[in-house]
């Protein structure tokens, strides 16, 4: 029922003009590989099916990147993942053909605004100039500063490899 009504709200989405759906799994690295199918990624994975067609999907299981070759294989454009895992070996799991999107540590936005411009950058040269979205690698903190959350969109507005 929940597979159903998100695919159903997601169409809902994008026929109001949405451009790209996210699906997001907070727990799935949580689980066990096994268990992550089961209770996790076979839903994603009809979810994915239902609406791929009609707007870009991107996958985000936080900590379950064991399992990135097999989201990948999901059909989903773009796989999200978190800070735990270096950019070359998501892309060794993933694949080439799919877009990875993050893996900025939400908590170095706490970092002095010189701090976050340089890890930002090296976030950056690690991914390399190919099929990658820079964003955090989980929600933002609710205490970091805007000016902070500011530091890092201009940082990688103004990198150039």
């Amino acid at each position: 029922m929940i597979t159903d009504t998100t695919i159903q709200y997601l169409k809902g989405q994008i026929a109001a003009g949405a451009d790209t759906v996210q699906l997001f799994d907070s727990w799935g690295g949580l689980l066990s590989k096994q268990d992550f199918e089961t209770f996790s990624l076979q839903y994603i994975r009809q979810i994915v099916a239902a609406v791929k067609e009609e707007a870009p999907t991107i996958v985000f299981a936080k900590g379950a990147w064991g399992s990135l070759g097999e989201m990948a294989a999901t059909g989903a454009q773009g796989l999200g993942i978190d800070w735990c895992i270096e950019p070359a070996l998501a892309r060794q799991f993933a694949g080439a053909n799919v877009t990875l999107q993050g893996n900025f540590d939400p908590a170095k936005l706490l970092s002095p605004i010189p701090v976050i411009e340089e890890e930002v950058r090296q976030m950056l040269r690690d991914f390399g100039p190919g099929k990658h979205v820079a964003n955090l690698g989980h929600g933002i903190l609710p205490n970091v500063p805007v000016d902070h959350a500011r530091a890092f969109v201009n940082a990688v507005k103004e990198f150039r490899f």
